[in-house]
């Protein structure tokens, strides 16, 4: 029995919601976001909330019925307070500069690296003395603002010993020592 399937999706104030066929569309404060179910679940609605029932207790069903009702709130979520991804860049001379939808990367490289941000997610790059670089990605979209952040995360991953590269806000990073001076 899933317990994520089960549990009901709260609309808050300002969301609103219109199933045609097997695509669920959400329309908030933040923008639109559809999201495609499988046909055969239905969506019940209550006062400022929604359910999502499977037809059957078919394994395929009850293994959908947590991811989808994952999803829809993942959109729920998206349009109503949107999601935010906070790259920071640690290291000598690494900058980050926008224009438009690109975002001009100097990682340390021979070169600068042109890295194109798709349209839906918007990009801020922020720089004060004394502090690392930070790249602010927003979206409404949970999936493509993280594969967007993991993409950018693997043009210079952060090494263990001098702790420079490309890495999340708050992440904590396992250092290691270095080699010891033989005597």
């Amino acid at each position: 029995m899933s317990r994520i399937g089960n549990k009901p999706i709260s609309i808050p104030d300002g969301v609103t919601l219109s199933v045609a066929g097997n695509v669920v569309t959400f329309k908030g404060p933040k923008g639109e976001f559809s999201q495609e179910i499988d046909a055969e679940f239905k969506l019940e609605e209550n006062e400022g909330s929604i359910l999502l029932k499977r037809p059957t207790e078919q394994k395929r069903h009850r293994a959908l019925h947590g991811l989808y009702r994952s999803l829809l709130n993942n959109a729920v979520v998206g349009v109503s307070e949107g999601y935010k991804k906070e790259l920071e860049l640690i290291g000598v001379g690494y900058r980050a500069n926008v224009q438009g939808n690109l975002l001009d990367l100097t990682l340390g490289y021979s070169h600068n690296i042109i890295f194109q941000i798709p349209s839906e997610v918007k990009v801020s790059a922020e720089s004060a003395k004394g502090k690392a670089p930070t790249v602010v990605l927003e979206s409404n979209d949970k999936q493509l603002i993280g594969q967007v952040a993991a993409k950018l995360r693997s043009l210079r991953k952060v090494e263990p010993y001098k702790g420079k590269g490309i890495k999340f806000v708050g992440e904590v990073i396992r250092r290691k020592a270095g080699k010891t001076a033989a005597k």
